[in-house]
């Protein structure tokens, strides 16, 4: 399963480093972060829960940028 989600980030090297952060969570198959339109792609993996994920996406983000956001409700 793939979504699109709204993020908040500063810079692009932030941007960059928010992507691989997502990419080493468990249940992330594949993340892309578009700096230029403030999104992040996921791909995850399957039969793990997107909302459950994505909440462990934003704790390993945050100690990127932690003022950094992702919209997933």
């Amino acid at each position: 399963m793939k979504k699109s989600y709204k993020i908040e980030v500063d810079c692009a090297n932030c941007a960059n480093k928010m992507e691989q952060a997502a990419k080493e969570t468990k249940g992330v198959k594949d993340a892309v972060v578009n700096f230029m339109a403030l999104k992040m792609k996921v791909e995850f993996e399957e039969g793990y829960d997107a909302k459950a994920v994505m909440e462990e996406v934003l704790k390993n983000c945050k100690k990127i940028e932690d003022d950094c956001e992702i919209y997933y409700d």
